[in-house]
């Protein structure tokens, strides 16, 4: 359990917690909405593509935001399941988050063309809390894989 000897887990535990917060404003924001009909926000139907109904959204968002919560403190305080070496999960989350990405980059590309009224920002919140996801997953690969190469080192 030790922090990488190249810099401080303070860079990326910072930027992990700031994607946090933002994440966190999207679901309170889509709450607000939904529950307490805050006429100064964009309207529900601005806030999620309807994949998935918001009484499944909503519990999923905040499934997130605690794994997120737990990762956070484990870096930031440089203990815990999460500062441990583990090039086997840094890769693969560095895989994904790429893929995350570019499908957000694709799904922003499709609906300006396939929806030009939506164009530029409308009914892209959700694509680019997807890019907020996406930009924690490659930091928290960055992070993993440093501390896998960290853990070679003699």
């Amino acid at each position: 359990m030790r922090a990488p000897a190249e810099g401080s887990p303070r860079r990326p535990a910072a930027l992990m917690w700031l994607l946090t917060v933002v994440f966190f404003l999207r679901v309170v924001g889509q709450a607000l909405v939904a529950f307490a009909g805050v006429a100064f926000l964009p309207p529900m139907e601005e806030w999620y593509s309807g994949l998935m109904t918001y009484e499944v959204l909503l519990p999923a968002q905040i499934a997130i935001l605690a794994l997120m919560l737990k990762i956070n403190v484990d870096v930031g305080r440089g203990k815990g399941f999460f500062t441990e070496p583990r090039g086997m999960l840094g890769r693969p989350l560095r895989a994904f988050g790429i893929l995350y990405a570019a499908a957000m980059a694709l799904r922003y590309a499709l609906t300006m063309v396939l929806r030009p009224e939506r164009r530029w920002f409308g009914g892209t919140i959700p694509i680019f809390f997807h890019f907020v996801l996406a930009a924690y997953l490659l930091t928290l690969s960055r992070y993993q894989l440093g501390l896998a190469r960290d853990d070679r080192r003699p």
